[in-house]
């Protein structure tokens, strides 16, 4: 089960009212940061406007790929492990905004983590230390330390197997 906190919502459906949840500017910077990081060709300068702009915890010789998409309301919700590579074009999610609530979950990624390209991982969701998760998946699930998974939605494919 993914950790969400919920919270409902009266009136229009809860996109349409995004602004009352969360900041202009908080959002306007946020973005900002983000489309500069994607572009970024250097790990280390992505990983430094992550870190210093949007609080998020990221650890040593971590890789985001080219594109890899941050959650934009609340990025400082990400955290992720030491020697961790992201692949092209995939987007992490801390947050989803629901007809009649909207729902903000941490993410947290382990260490020696090989995350495939096009992947998108949901809110409240945990990967373990030493996981893959291959191309094109949806994470739904926790992940559990040195398993693979893949597929949409992600199962287990294999446990104990090691992304170093």
């Amino acid at each position: 089960m993914r950790r969400t906190e919920r919270y409902p919502i009266k009136g229009p459906n809860s996109l349409w009212q995004i602004y009352n949840t969360i900041g202009f500017w908080r959002v306007f910077l946020n973005t900002v940061v983000i489309v500069i990081g994607r572009y970024t060709p250097f790990p280390s300068w992505k990983n430094w406007l992550y870190r210093t702009f949007l609080g998020m915890k990221i650890g040593e010789h971590t890789a985001l790929a080219f594109l890899v998409l941050p959650d934009i309301l609340y990025p400082e919700r990400i955290q992720i492990g030491s020697n961790t590579i992201i692949g092209y074009n995939s987007t992490i999610m801390t947050h989803e905004y629901m007809i009649e609530e909207y729902r903000i979950g941490d993410v947290k990624i382990g260490s020696n983590v090989m995350i495939g390209a096009n992947t998108t991982i949901l809110p409240g969701i945990t990967i373990g230390d030493n996981a893959i998760v291959s191309a094109a998946s949806l994470v739904h699930r926790d992940v559990p330390p040195g398993a693979f998974v893949g597929g949409n939605p992600a199962k287990l494919i294999r446990q104990g197997v090691s992304a170093e």
